[in-house]
């Protein structure tokens, strides 16, 4: 069964409060709604990205593999949620 926040994830194309909320908890001092480059200017750093993987297992449960670990699924805010996407689809 789907949460209301998995359903809202699904059903919209742009960020909630609380999706954004949860990407921005993470590093507060990083400007995630226009930075396109957060991997690859090494903005987040791999703890970043670990910590992230790990929200984002909780707060939606779906489970992001190694093949996932990559800087287009990261590089931005829109990135990451696309992933998640992908993966509630799955």
């Amino acid at each position: 069964e789907l949460t209301e926040l998995r359903k809202a994830v699904l059903a919209e194309d742009s960020l909630t409060v609380e999706q954004y909320r949860t990407v921005c908890e993470l590093r507060p001092d990083v400007d995630f709604e226009n930075e396109t480059a957060l991997v690859t200017d090494e903005i987040l750093q791999s703890f970043d990205i670990v910590s992230l993987v790990g929200e984002i297992d909780s707060v939606f449960d779906v489970e992001i593999t190694p093949v996932d670990l990559i800087p287009e699924n990261f590089n931005s805010a829109g990135a990451i949620w696309d992933l998640i996407r992908r993966k509630l689809d799955e």
